[in-house]
């Protein structure tokens, strides 16, 4: 994680957070994080890897590309909708960050061309 730019680093704190307050609240896990919430991390640790928006990426609700696979994006929504109001008071630098982070225009796609045949 220590070639991540501090924006990405962030952001996979963030949503670090935001999956282990819904899963100590709805799944009541003792130790940690339950399977599906530890897969649901991994999955998004993989697409933040994976932005081509790289250092300039926008918040996820800004996106003009949706890597999420639908399951996955039901997910993460299901968690964001209950942490995010919650964020404020236990991670309120964070939340405050993520806000701010919202504001930012979305980078253009620069769509590469395909190679033609010849």
């Amino acid at each position: 994680m220590s070639e991540f730019p501090d924006r990405l680093r962030r952001e996979r704190v963030t949503i670090d957070q935001m999956i282990a307050l819904y899963c100590r609240e709805q799944h009541a896990s003792p130790d940690g994080l339950c399977p599906d919430c530890v897969s649901l991390q991994e999955y998004t640790h993989q697409r933040l890897e994976k932005c081509v928006f790289g250092a300039e990426k926008p918040t996820c609700a800004n996106c003009p590309v949706h890597c999420y696979r639908a399951d996955m994006r039901a997910k993460v929504r299901e968690v964001m909708r209950y942490a995010g109001p919650r964020m404020l008071l236990r991670h309120p630098v964070l939340t405050v960050r993520h806000l701010l982070d919202g504001r930012r225009a979305a980078p253009k796609l620069i769509r590469r061309a395909k190679p033609q045949d010849r």
